[in-house]
């Protein structure tokens, strides 16, 4: 599929894009934990479908995902179902792989062709590391990773594994390399592909998977759990483009049985080259007489070490996703905050004179208070705590219908602290908003008959993944249009976790918010930094924009001080922005409108953080009365003005008479570009 501006999109440095449909699916237990940085644990599968005979295959893959829960972290197993890469398998997908036949053995070289000929398998742990660093997981735990086979240097006989550390960033958890591989030269190998390798714990011996010491040293050590996060935070800080290694010894009730099947794995060793077995057919030969050998105690100390290693990394994976979220800066404003205006840079540890202002926000409270303010009666559904805090949100919030907020007992409402300059930028924030998670699909269910039977269902990027597809179901099912409010760039992606996005209407993301919408439906996005030339940005929101159009009705791209750019079916004068009949085929052509922002004197600029909200609520506000797409964006850059003047993020001057289609149209206004985009599904 191409686009008319492909040529001034590559004049400005920017990728041009190809849309094809996503070979991903993940779990929503893995993509609510991802999209709520929650620590999650990516798991191989060919020792599900290659690695074990059944059910201890089975038995062995349920035990680690039980182990990674009770640790606190979310198990994300990796598989090949029908040609589709699964992050995150449900007990029938486990089942099915655990008895399959002819099911392939998935790396690097593997996927594609699996992909595109509808095939399932196991995935390696090269595999597995590719669809783990693609949706985001961080650490990846295995029983042990390949490595260079013994005369590797004649045969060139290297796992696929090792090229993958080297240029997929994801931690990988293992009990090192069988000792049947060649140590010596696997740590070499990695060394010149610069992959950091860490014994986990006191020692730098690096363990040979059955024995803690294989006679070879590690380059560093981490002693916990807490030092393994820092090393692989450190590594993500600094965009190194190569994997890590955390080496865990088997555990030392386990070294005893460990001693015996290294042993049994030497006498194999010897009895293979006695009967000349060379090749591919030594690890299988190996493995079989191992098992023989030690009356199947192997595959006993086997499980023992992989469930070891869950335990070890899901460890390693919740203190990582602590130190990420002790670092992790506000990006939204929620229901309440407090400011403080500082004059000069701030001073830290010591006092700094400034005033103190409080107000209210919130991205879904930011909207529903424009629209009370301008004329209509939007439900609100949210919750808050039981402290002095909520009563002074609620008291502020009459003007509003908050029947349906929740008052929790031992919760605290939602509270933002933030600096802001003189300029009305963010210098420092600290939030408190874990009770968002308690907007709950249980508790939005209470509302579903209001829901089934809304005008429009506006839904706020913070709430959980499980609340957001629950009401796209709701409004699927009665035809109910949604708009979806993006609050940042993880919380973006959230309906795109799933079918969900499909059941959207509109969407407002910034440039940013719409590259995470693509790259979570597996779409290419631009390369490089968002460029500063006009025509290039608005050309790359529109190519960004046109995969959703597929199914919404509107995306509703801002820009800051670029204004806005509305992408959707054009109908005469603008963009068509009124619902209809989703079920309805559209024929007509799809482009895109650039509004510029409303000019306001930097001077008069007071607080930016509710402008896009105002913004949404104002276009919201016009589609509700029916008006076409210029008066709608138009009611949205007046209430963004408004917003931009107060210190309030809503305006407590907003009211139908200060954003009206009658206000607007006494305003002179820039004259909106045009952009032509292809048909709707047309090739």
């Amino acid at each position: 599929m191409l686009w008319r501006w492909t040529s001034i999109l590559q004049r400005h440095g920017v990728s041009t894009l190809r849309i094809r449909h996503s070979v991903f699916k993940v779990h929503p237990s893995v993509s609510e934990a991802l999209a709520e940085n929650k620590p999650v644990v990516a798991l191989e599968s060919t020792i599900i479908t290659h690695g074990m005979p059944y059910p201890h295959n089975l038995n062995t893959a349920k035990e680690v995902e039980a182990i990674v829960r009770a640790q606190g972290s979310t198990p994300a197993t990796v598989g090949i179902l029908n040609g589709r890469v699964h992050v995150g398998l449900s007990e029938e997908d486990l089942d099915f792989l655990s008895r399959g036949s002819g099911l392939l053995k998935v790396s690097r070289r593997d996927l594609a062709y699996a992909v595109s000929k509808g095939l399932s398998g196991g995935t390696t742990v090269s595999g597995t590391m590719i669809a783990a660093h693609r949706v985001g997981i961080s650490v990846f735990v295995t029983g042990g990773i390949g490595g260079v086979h013994r005369n590797g240097e004649s045969t060139m006989d290297i796992s696929a594994d090792l090229t993958e550390l080297g240029r997929t960033p994801i931690a990988v958890v293992s009990a090192g390399v069988k000792s049947i591989l060649d140590i010596g030269r696997t740590l070499e190998f990695l060394e010149t592909h610069g992959v950091c390798v860490a014994t986990f714990g006191r020692s730098r011996h690096f363990p040979a998977f059955f024995t803690p010491h294989s006679g070879f040293a590690s380059p560093y050590n981490v002693a916990n759990s807490q030092e393994a996060a820092e090393l692989i935070d450190s590594a993500s800080c600094l965009g190194l483009q190569s994997g890590l290694l955390v080496a865990v010894p088997i555990p030392k009730e386990h070294a005893a049985q460990g001693q015996e099947i290294e042993d049994a794995v030497q006498a194999a060793m010897k009895e293979a080259s006695m009967k000349d077995i060379r090749g591919k057919d030594v690890t299988p030969f190996i493995l079989q007489r191992v098992s023989e050998l030690t009356q199947g105690r192997s595959l006993q100390a086997n499980m023992a070490l992989i469930l070891n290693n869950a335990k070890v990394g899901s460890q390693i994976a919740c203190a990582l996703s602590d130190l990420r979220r002790r670092r992790r800066a506000p990006e939204i404003p929620p229901p309440q905050k407090e400011r403080s205006t500082v004059r000069f840079p701030l001073q830290l540890g010591q006092t700094n004179p400034g005033s103190v202002f409080q107000s209210f926000g919130g991205v879904g409270r930011n909207i529903a208070d424009c629209l009370s303010r301008l004329g209509d009666a939007p439900l609100f559904i949210s919750a808050v705590g039981t402290d002095s805090h909520s009563d002074a949100f609620l008291g502020y919030c009459k003007h509003m219908n908050t029947s349906a907020v929740a008052k929790l007992r031992e919760q605290r409402t939602a509270t933002y602290c933030v600096m802001i300059t003189k300029t009305g930028e963010l210098s420092m924030g600290l939030g408190d908003m874990d009770i968002h998670q308690q907007i709950t699909t249980q508790y939005v269910s209470h509302f579903e008959e209001e829901l089934s039977s809304a005008q429009l269902v506006v839904l706020d990027g913070n709430i959980p993944v499980s609340t957001v597809c629950y009401v796209c179901s709701v409004a699927k099912k009665h035809a109910v249009p949604v708009w979806f409010e993006p609050t940042d760039v993880d919380k973006a992606i959230k309906p795109f976790l799933s079918e969900s996005w499909k059941a959207l209407t509109y969407t407002s993301p910034n440039l940013m918010e719409l590259c995470a919408m693509n790259q979570a439906l597996g779409l290419l996005t631009p390369d490089g930094a968002i460029l500063a030339v006009l025509e290039a940005v608005l050309h790359c929101a529109a190519s960004l924009s046109r995969p959703l159009l597929e199914h919404l009705r509107c995306v509703v791209v801002t820009l800051g001080s670029l204004g806005v750019l509305l992408c959707g079916e054009h109908e005469e004068g603008g963009v068509r922005v009124q619902p209809g009949i989703r079920s309805a085929l559209r024929k007509g052509r799809l482009c895109a409108v650039h509004y510029p922002a409303v000019s306001i004197p930097p001077e008069d600029i007071v607080n930016v953080s509710g402008a896009g909200d105002s913004l949404a609520a104002g276009l919201i506000a016009g589609i509700l009365q029916g008006q076409d797409a210029d008066i709608c964006v138009r009611m949205g850059l007046l209430a963004a003005r408004l917003s931009l003047s107060s210190p309030h993020p809503v305006a407590p001057s907003l009211c139908p008479d200060t954003v009206s289609p009658q206000g607007v149209r006494s305003v002179a206004w820039p004259t909106p570009t045009f952009l032509w985009m292809d048909h709707v599904g047309s090739q």
